[in-house]
């Protein structure tokens, strides 16, 4: 079937662009790259990131941020005696 169609710039290069590298006439780049934008793409795999069991924690968890505090006294504590 013969069609008139107008290209952007940026489709018209693509088009050139796969003539050159795959050695294919104007007709044949137009029909592929149709094909290859109309054709049902694969299901791309889901990213799963691995998980490891890494046993119980060294501190508790549950109580983070009171260690957190506690570790941040005894800085404050430090510093201050090396002042003296």
């Amino acid at each position: 079937m013969r069609t008139t169609i107008t290209l952007d710039a940026d489709a018209d290069a693509a088009i050139r662009r796969l003539m050159r590298e795959r050695g294919l006439t104007f007709r044949q780049a137009v029909n592929e790259a149709i094909r290859a934008g109309t054709s049902p793409r694969p299901m791309t795999p889901v990213f799963r990131t691995p998980t490891f069991r890494m046993g119980r924690p060294a501190v508790p968890i549950d109580k983070a941020l009171r260690l957190a505090a506690e570790l941040e006294d005894e800085e404050i504590i430090r510093k201050l005696a090396q002042r003296k």
